[in-house]
């Protein structure tokens, strides 16, 4: 049992992470790194440069057995069951060495093996040791007030219901709504947003965020085990063990693989002492250079490093990524859906102008929001925060009606007054009014009339407002050759009207959440891998059904962070370009990895093959230095370059 088993507080351990605490090289594999290191350059030694030879193989021995001995207890074991594993290739390559007299070779090969087995224990490793640092960011303790008094305890004995205190720097410790206090509190630990957000009374606050500046009390409402940072150190870690298509092709591969190698040596042992006379032991000796070279160490481990460090980038920057086929998929996709309503658009009406026929336009918006300030409608709370925002004075309204499917009505001034819409007006003569209604209405904007039972005298304008990053979002995706497209239950004029302004290369209006799965349907059958990204909940059987569902502004959101395959926790739609370009960068640094253990090692097995490459040469280059160049050109991924959204 470890310490760590010993502590069940430790959010590492309920994690499932809690080798991170371990030193990256325990003493014991350290101490056997250094005496084995000894042995080997002692045996070399007094192998080649005394007349004792034989002195020298038992320290290179010596040396093999502690620094192989657990490869050759695997490799021992899976022989005898006949597994043709990486450990097999390794023993029989270094106990050919010994046989064939060439000890230091056989002994450089396990040294140089273990090492390469480090790196990739490494490589591992960084990957727990990056979701941890999402962990590190939520404080261990909490203070509570409890019996009128103040208590610091361990954040996993805090109830929901109780009350937490936050003061100016300190980290939010639980989940929870603020019930006192006011506050800038900066989110970037869970959205990657850098700007702080304003909270108040009502506000929801998430654990592992930082109280800027005032004094917060919040009522928790989720225990710290089911926390928004948990969830999202829970979904990375459990994204680690999806295996991506590549992954999944390299698996299938090594299957076949090690007993093709192992053939081809053979046949290297037989045929050029039979076909072309060379002597029986350097024929012997190429074949155990073919089997190290063989080793798909480097090969095996390039792909799950490289989606490793882009599902953490992205966690960092509050992209939550729940697979590794997710990540392959979107580099690879060439069409993106978009949502409108709440995607693109911030779902919230705001009045876009204001016209007067014969009247100021004061006086129009006025009448209006005095109506509207009786309705609980969209349309009229936009109507009077454009009015509480120009301070205009609302004059008093007496016989209010609402006036179902057409608008409302009311006596101002001892003057009945309509606003809504068009059919409120059936009998209103035509003229400059319907003129500028029309040229509105083509604009894509939501148009009411205000007027009195003799006509209209003014027209309010409302829209949509378009997120401030929705049309450089979609100029970065088609500088990349991606196509957009956007799907929206707005009528076909709205939706073109707003398709236009960002630049979407395809709109589909009208459509119902049934629609809208049958049009990604369709999208998919004409371009193949096809992006979903909607508001997570509205969107849920559209993204689910796309290749990739991509849920924006989902923090907080449980059913949004169930329902998509990824999930950007801030409502940021610029996240989009970004999450496109990472994708794109690990697909191109897995696809460079890829290539360059096979071409290497190809390379070196040909060398082998006329005998112009020694077994350490193959564990040096071929293997630890290979594997070692894939795990450096993968931490490229979490670069700055990347690691920014645009």
């Amino acid at each position: 049992m470890t310490e760590h088993e010993e502590c069940p507080s430790c959010p590492r351990c309920r994690a499932g992470i809690c080798e991170v605490h371990r030193p990256v090289v325990g003493r014991r594999k350290a101490a056997v790194f250094v005496v084995a290191g000894i042995l080997l350059l002692a045996g070399v030694i007094v192998e080649y440069f005394t007349p004792y030879p034989f002195a020298g193989t038992a320290l290179l021995l010596a040396a093999a057995i502690l620094s192989g001995y657990d490869v050759l207890k695997a490799g021992l074991l899976a022989l005898v069951r006949l597994r043709f594993s990486i450990a097999v290739l390794i023993t029989i390559a270094a106990a050919g060495a010994f046989l064939t007299q060439n000890p230091a070779e056989g002994a450089t090969v396990l040294y140089l093996y273990t090492i390469a087995e480090f790196l990739e224990e490494y490589a591992a490793g960084r990957a727990e040791r990056s979701i941890a640092s999402l962990l590190d960011v939520a404080p261990q303790t909490a203070r509570v007030r409890r019996d009128d008094g103040e208590v610091t305890v361990p954040v996993d004995e805090v109830g929901v219901g109780e009350t937490v205190i936050a003061r100016p720097g300190d980290t939010i410790p639980l989940d929870g709504v603020v019930t006192g206090g006011g506050s800038s509190v900066d989110q970037a630990a869970i959205t990657g947003e850098s700007v702080p957000a304003a909270k108040g009374v009502g506000d929801a606050v998430y654990a592992g965020t930082r109280n800027v500046e005032g004094y917060l009390e919040i009522r928790v409402t989720k225990p710290e085990a089911e926390s928004t940072i948990a969830r999202v150190v829970a979904l990375v870690a459990e994204a680690q063990a999806h295996t991506s298509p590549t992954e999944a092709f390299i698996e299938r591969f090594s299957r076949y693989y090690t007993p093709a190698v192992i053939l081809g040596a053979a046949l290297l042992v037989v045929v050029p002492p039979l076909a072309f006379g060379v002597p029986f032991v350097e024929a012997f000796y190429r074949a155990l250079v073919l089997l190290v070279i063989a080793c798909p160490c480097a090969l095996a481990i390039s792909t799950p490093v490289s989606m490793v460090s882009g599902i953490t980038t992205a966690a960092h920057n509050g992209v939550l990524i729940k697979g590794r086929d997710s990540l392959e998929t979107v580099g690879l996709a060439k069409v993106v859906v978009f949502d409108k309503t709440g995607t693109l658009t911030t779902g919230r009406l705001e009045v876009d102008g204001v016209v007067g026929f014969g009247v100021p336009a004061t006086e129009v918006l006025a009448a209006a929001a005095a109506l509207e300030s009786r309705s609980g409608h969209p349309i009229a709370e936009a109507v009077r925060r454009r009015a509480e925002e120009e301070d205009v004075l609302l004059p008093d309204v007496e016989e209010f009606v609402s006036i179902a499917g057409r608008g409302v009505q009311g006596r101002i001034g001892g003057e009945t007054c309509l606003l809504g819409n068009a059919a409120l007006f059936p009998d209103a003569a035509g003229g400059a009014w319907r003129q500028e209604y029309d040229r509105l209405e083509g604009e894509g904007k939501t148009v009411i009339l205000a007027g009195t039972d003799s006509g209209v005298f003014g027209l309010i304008a409302l829209s949509d407002v378009i997120k401030k990053d929705a049309e450089m979002t979609v100029a970065h995706l088609r500088a990349r050759g991606i196509r957009t497209v956007m799907l929206t239950g707005d009528n076909e004029r709205v939706g073109e009207a707003v398709a236009r302004r960002i630049g979407i290369d395809e709109c589909h209006a009208g459509l119902l959440p049934e629609d809208k799965v049958a049009m990604v349907e369709r999208l998919m059958d004409r371009y193949g891998l096809v992006v979903m990204v909607g508001d997570g909940v509205n969107d849920a059987p559209a993204l689910a059904r796309a290749n990739v569902g991509v849920a924006m502004g989902a923090i907080g959101s449980d059913v949004a962070i169930e329902a998509a395959d990824i999930v950007v926790m801030e409502d940021d739609i610029s996240r989009v370009a970004y999450l496109v370009a990472l994708s794109e960068k690990t697909v191109s640094v897995i696809r460079q990895n890829v290539t360059t253990a096979l071409v290497v090692k190809l390379g070196i097995a040909a060398l082998a093959v006329f005998g112009l490459v020694t077994l350490w040469m193959a564990v040096a280059f071929g293997d630890m230095g290979l594997s070692f160049a894939v795990i450096l050109n993968a931490l490229r991924i979490g670069r700055p370059d990347t690691g920014n959204p645009p």
